[in-house]
């Protein structure tokens, strides 16, 4: 299959999915359907052409596959009723439902896929399923399991969203703001997947960034004033500037000090940067658009030693107020002990653990050991940053993340 007709097919998967669901209320069925005709369409189009209209084509190719779905659920003699309708109205192309090609259903469906019936893990799933247009084993790499495993992961998400009577209709004002942070939040944890695989051999799953940030700009289009999504998209282009440069020739990881600055892709930190100074002066700043600020000052370094590390640890500590969390608190160590030395960095880190456990916990157990490794090689305790290095590398299954402690380790003895 063309880059251009999976381009396409993946741009058209949810206005397609959204037509279907928008006819026949059953999500459930309807994105099987649509996989389908994606699946009919990566087959004949690169052989047979693309057509005029192949949202059309979709939309008519999916709307057959319910009708067959729909017939074969004895069971249910509504559902046979509606099957003979949307039958007749195939048949009859007077009567037949026109697609709403004007009407944008990727908001709505990006906020059915993240809803609060499901889990984290789930609605990231069907969000790379059914908005992402990511195959069953696509997703399946993703999460290290097999695709037997995510196909029922994905099969009972959707049946738990329609035991939860879940409908495809935009969001009221009551719930705008709960829907919308899940989705934000959705979006960031398959971008922060694809940057950094928690386990494989490769450090970045690139398909996993790229979708993500299609996806928020997809969400960006959509609510083009919400400040938090705009941060969002700018802290994605951001840290995804930085990609070409985080390994060398030989697949090592490269820390960002020792990075190829001109390596880092300029497009993506100008509109990065852009996006969050149009967003910076509002009245409220949220965690995404703080996160976004970070990684700008990053950006507009020209040497690590240019870097302005004090402005960087107070805006992590204006993080950590508004959304604390273990890495936050994590990151906040390492900006400081850039900005004030690692023996002010060692002490803020002892007194994080006393009072939340960053070694224990699961988001920073591995990462609290090689930035304390780290810190303790810079106050000139090689044996035990050595160790240290040794017990990150073991918490890891990421290979590169692995081999790159591994080789501080054995660098100092």
């Amino acid at each position: 299959m063309t880059a251009y007709v999976e381009h396409l097919l993946r741009t058209e998967a949810p206005q397609v999915l959204g037509a279907l669901v928008r006819r026949f209320g059953r999500f459930d069925i309807a994105e099987d359907a649509v996989q389908e005709a994606l699946l009919t369409a990566s087959r004949a189009w690169p052989a047979d052409g693309v057509p005029a209209d192949p949202r059309g084509w979709l939309i008519r190719v999916g709307y057959r596959r319910m009708v067959d779905m729909l017939r074969s659920d004895q069971a249910r003699r509504r559902r046979e009723q509606e099957a003979g309708l949307a039958e007749l109205a195939m048949r009859e192309p007077a009567r037949r439902p026109s697609a709403p090609q004007e009407v944008d259903d990727s908001l709505t469906l990006l906020l059915l896929c993240c809803h609060p019936a499901l889990s984290a893990t789930s609605q990231v799933a069907l969000t790379l399923r059914a908005v992402g247009g990511l195959t069953t084993a696509e997703i399946a790499h993703a999460h290290g399991t097999t695709e037997a495993t995510m196909g029922t992961r994905i099969s009972r998400a959707k049946q738990r969203l329609a035991r939860a009577g879940a409908r495809f209709n935009p969001p009221t004002d009551a719930d705008r703001d709960s829907r919308m942070a899940a989705v934000t939040r959705v979006l960031y944890l398959i971008f922060n997947e694809g940057y950094t695989a928690s386990a494989g051999d490769e450090l970045a799953r690139v398909d996993l960034t790229r979708e993500a940030i299609r996806l928020t700009r997809m969400l960006h289009d959509a609510v083009p004033d919400d400040a938090e999504v705009t941060g969002l998209l700018a802290l994605m282009l951001l840290t995804e500037s930085r990609r070409a440069a985080r390994t060398g020739g030989d697949d090592e990881l490269v820390p960002l000090d020792e990075q190829d600055r001109s390596r880092w892709d300029p497009a993506l930190i100008r509109e990065g940067t852009e996006l969050i100074d149009g967003v910076w002066n509002r009245h409220e700043v949220g965690p995404y658009q703080l996160q976004a600020a970070i990684a700008a000052v990053h950006a507009a370094a020209g040497s690590p030693e240019r870097t302005d590390w004090p402005q960087i640890a107070a805006l992590y500590l204006w993080l950590e107020r508004l959304a604390p969390s273990a890495p936050v608190r994590l990151s906040r160590v390492v900006a400081v002990a850039r900005a004030y030395g690692p023996t002010r960095g060692l002490a803020l880190l002892d007194d994080l653990n006393r009072r939340f456990r960053l070694d224990q916990e699961p988001l920073t157990r591995q990462r609290e050991r090689a930035v304390r490794a780290h810190l303790l090689q810079e106050t000139g305790d090689a044996a035990g940053a050595a160790t240290l290095y040794r017990q990150a590398a073991a918490l890891t299954e990421n290979q590169v993340e692995r081999r790159y402690l591994l080789g501080r380790a054995d660098r100092l003895g």
